[in-house]
């Protein structure tokens, strides 16, 4: 009978110290997910960094005399390249969008570099990787949302307080990105 009143203490220590560790595992791999999708939107971001100069390089051979919209954009695509975190890295990326949306403002005006295939190819490929940046976004906000959920739910917010797991931030669009950020123009030259 003394067996039975010493096991019992034993076996809900035993019990809540698996739970505890389960709880530790599911919380390390949603962290490791929210850092993998993380790392498919730097992925996505530095394809759009590496076409950048090719297109900002192909417009220059039209608009000579935007030299300074051209230094803009490499000097916030470095900015962007640098920026380190979701707040810091969407803050950079939204200001590269739209200085990049002025770029193709410009080539309205030249009828010239519309009609350039290499142009039109590069146009093509920064639309596409702006579809992968949005969906690698959402992938990323998802894992975020699913992590922070994780560790703000009772029990596991006591693991997760214990192991000094912290909320991560969203990837958001900054108020002037949510308007229009899709840098592609369905109007091919004539």
């Amino acid at each position: 009978m003394i067996w039975v009143l010493l096991c019992i203490p034993l076996v809900v220590i035993a019990a809540v110290a698996v739970y505890a560790v389960s709880l530790y595992n599911s919380l390390t791999k949603l962290k490791i997910l929210v850092d993998e999708a993380w790392s498919g939107i730097d992925v996505q971001l530095k394809r759009r960094y590496d076409l950048i100069p090719n297109l900002v390089e192909t417009v220059k051979g039209y608009a000579k005399h935007e030299k300074g919209l051209f230094e803009k954009v490499a000097q916030l695509r470095t900015s962007a390249m640098q920026a380190e975190g979701p707040d810091s890295k969407g803050k950079a990326e939204t200001e590269l969008a739209a200085t990049l949306k002025t770029v193709f403002a410009v080539a309205e005006n030249y009828p010239e570099l519309k009609a350039d295939s290499s142009f039109n190819k590069l146009q093509d490929e920064l639309s596409a990787i702006e579809d992968e940046v949005q969906g690698a976004r959402r992938y990323y906000n998802g894992a975020v949302r699913d992590f922070n959920t994780k560790i703000m739910v009772f029990p596991a917010s006591l693991v997760a307080s214990i192991m000094n797991f912290k909320t991560r931030e969203f990837f958001e669009a900054a108020s002037g990105e949510r308007e229009n950020v899709k840098v592609d123009f369905s109007e091919k030259s004539e």
